[in-house]
């Protein structure tokens, strides 16, 4: 069984080069070869130029193929996998089209597993182990009401005036601010047509606790589902959303006001444009380290006192040249990869697993990544 890796960009590196040290069989694909001989080249026996023609061509039953490619590509590689019975794996959000699948992924007798980076990812797996552990609880009860949060944040290790720096295209992180989202506050939908219409600031219990800036993000409700709420359960709030420095409203204020002007392919350029601009001026230098925080929390409450709360909490930063970010996207891909040839994961299209045996063996693995990560309980305190 081989393993088609596509993509060898910035996000990619650490969990491909885990997969290839691990004797799997990789064929590495990337656009521009040169780019992936730099990445993988002192490992990788075989790298070739990505073209979906070559990689339909190359593809027998029962290998698996990665996307790390931009998220149009996602679907028609899905689509090929599952043409040839082979797997599809990517950390991208399921989207609709790739939803639709699931039947004839599950009639090829194969497996689409999605949503296994960082965010989305990691916190799923936080997000189910606590869910889990609470349900096992003597605390849990109908009678409770429960507040859920997620932020994650990759943000600089050391602060900028900007208060954010470039990993990659800011024209997604642009993008993304144009886009409402839908979560639950006090009991009632909550939707906010802008994120900065919605800031708060949070303090992460983190090892020294630290305060940032957060805002939800996309649609958080179908979550509540997927995490396995029962549904006799009352949902007081429940977030997911993004983390920043503390200082980034301000600092950005100035792009929000524009933000809030541009429509239309005039404001599709001009955001082309100010991507263009925040990348020379606020991209990561060679080497210069990178910091991710991942906070995920569930508290039970009765009559306005806690009775049940805990809090995963994640920190860690780039080192030897390898940015967290990076780390912590590809290396769980290369864990769902490995389950998907291991038999772990059944056919149709899925999200992170929520099987508490991967779950736990995970995050045993990414605790390995990260400078902290624990499991803060708030009542033993």
């Amino acid at each position: 069984m081989t393993i088609h890796w596509c993509g060898t960009g910035l996000s990619a590196v650490p969990g491909l080069r885990r997969l290839i040290q691990g004797d799997h069989d990789v064929v590495v694909w990337n656009r521009t070869t040169s780019k992936a001989q730099e990445a993988v080249g002192d490992i990788a026996s075989d790298i070739r130029a990505f073209d979906l023609e070559a990689v339909t061509q190359a593809i027998t039953a029962g290998d698996v193929v990665v996307s790390m490619l931009p998220g149009d590509l996602h679907v028609p590689l899905a689509e090929i996998a599952i043409s040839k019975k082979a797997h599809f794996v990517s950390s991208s959000y399921i989207a609709p089209e790739m939803r639709d699948l699931d039947s004839r992924a599950k009639e090829a007798g194969v497996c689409l597993v999605n949503e296994v980076g960082l965010d989305p990812g990691i916190d799923h797996l936080m997000a189910h182990h606590l869910v889990e552990d609470y349900r096992a609880s003597t605390a849990c009860s109908n009678d409770n009401e429960l507040s859920f949060i997620s932020y994650c944040g990759g943000i600089p290790k050391i602060p900028n005036p900007f208060r954010y720096k470039f990993s990659w295209s800011p024209l997604g992180v642009l993008k993304a601010l144009r886009s409402p989202s839908k979560s639950i506050k006090d009991f009632a939908d909550y939707t906010v047509a802008r994120p900065w219409d919605a800031i708060s600031s949070y303090e992460a219990p983190l090892e020294t606790p630290e305060t940032f800036e957060v805002y939800p993000n996309r649609d958080s409700l179908p979550f509540v589902q997927q995490y396995h709420f029962d549904p006799a359960w009352k949902v007081k709030n429940f977030v997911r959303g993004t983390l920043r420095l503390n200082g980034w409203k301000d600092a950005w204020a100035p792009v929000f006001k524009e933000i809030e002007t541009l429509s239309g392919p005039e404001g599709d350029a001009r955001l082309k444009e100010m991507s263009d601009g925040f990348w020379a001026e606020n991209a990561y230098d060679k080497g210069e380290p990178d910091r991710v925080v991942l906070c995920v929390s569930l508290k039970a409450e009765q009559n306005g006192s806690a009775v049940w709360h805990k809090t995963y909490v994640m920190d860690a930063w780039g080192a030897d040249g390898v940015t967290a970010m990076a780390r912590l996207v590809s290396n769980p891909v290369s864990y769902a990869i490995e389950a998907v040839l291991n038999g772990d994961i059944s056919t149709g299209v899925h999200a992170a697993p929520n099987d508490l045996n991967l779950v736990h063996d995970w995050m045993t693995k990414i605790n390995d990544l990260t400078q902290y990560l624990a499991i803060k309980d708030h009542l033993s305190e």
